[in-house]
C-alpha cells in the first residue's frame, strides 16, 4: 500500500481524463495503490462547482466545462503541466488541508530546485511567485479519497487567462516557471512534482505507467 502509481498520459482532452478520475474513484477499493495521473490539456475553461459566471468574461471559442472540484474557472492548455492526485486520504491519514499543503509544498520545492522563490497564499489556493500565480490548485473528495489537483504553468499562451477572473479573482495576473527561469517544458516539470509528492506523503516506492488504465478507457 506503500507504492505510488504515476502515470503518464500526454496531452488528453479533458472531459475523458475527468471522467476516468471519476470512475477510478468510485471503483477503488482499500487495496487500490495511490495513483499521479501526469497530463496535458487542449484548450479548456473548467468551471469549479462554487463558479460563477460572471468570472467567465470572453470565453470565445474555448469550450467550457463544469466539473466537480472545488473553486472558481481556471484555464488548462498547451504548456501547462497537470496533475491528478488520486490518493486515498484516510488510509494516509491526511485530511484535506493536510492534502492541499503537502501538494503546495511540492510545487514551492520543485521551482526552489531552480532557485524561483515561491509561497502559497491562505486566502487564494495555489502557488505564487511574488503577487502573480504560477500554480493553480483544485480538488474533490469522495469516499476518502481526492482527485483533481494543480495546474502548473510551465512555458504556455498565458493570454486565455485574460478571458476569465482566475480562480475568480478580478485582475489576477498569473506568469508561469519559463518566465523566471524555471523549466522550460512539462518534461522537466512533472519529475520535480512526483519526486516532492513522493517524499513528502513518504511512499516508499513509486512506479511508472503509460497511459490510462485500459478499463477507463471509453470507446469512441
Amino acid at each position: 500500500m506503500n507504492t505510488l502509481i504515476i502515470r503518464q498520459l500526454g496531452r488528453m482532452d479533458y472531459v475523458p481524463v475527468w471522467e476516468a478520475m471519476q470512475q477510478f474513484t468510485d471503483e477503488r477499493d482499500e487495496s487500490t495503490l495511490d495513483e499521479l495521473w501526469i497530463v496535458e490539456h487542449p484548450p479548456v475553461f473548467t468551471q469549479g462547482q462554487a463558479g460563477k459566471e460572471e468570472h467567465l468574461l470572453a470565453p470565445g471559442d474555448i469550450p467550457v466545462v463544469p466539473v466537480d472540484r472545488g473553486g472558481q474557472v481556471t484555464y488548462h492548455g498547451p504548456g501547462q503541466l497537470v496533475v491528478y492526485f488520486l490518493v486515498d486520504i484516510r488510509r494516509r491519514k491526511l485530511g484535506v488541508r493536510g492534502l492541499v499543503t503537502a501538494i503546495e509544498e511540492t510545487v514551492v520545492a520543485s521551482l526552489a530546485d531552480y532557485g524561483i522563490e515561491s509561497a502559497p497564499r491562505p486566502d487564494a489556493p495555489g502557488v505564487y511567485i511574488g503577487a502573480e500565480k504560477v500554480c493553480s490548485l483544485g480538488l474533490r473528495i469522495r469516499k476518502g479519497c481526492s482527485f483533481h489537483g494543480l495546474a502548473l504553468n510551465v512555458n504556455m499562451d498565458l493570454s486565455p487567462f485574460q478571458r476569465i477572473n482566475p480562480c475568480g479573482y478580478a485582475g489576477m495576473i498569473m506568469t508561469q516557471c519559463a518566465d523566471h527561469g524555471g523549466p522550460q517544458h512539462i518534461d522537466e516539470a512533472a519529475p520535480l512534482i512526483t519526486k516532492h509528492f513522493a517524499e513528502r506523503i513518504q511512499y516508499a516506492t513509486t512506479e511508472q505507467h503509460m497511459g490510462l488504465a485500459r478499463s477507463y478507457v471509453k470507446a469512441s
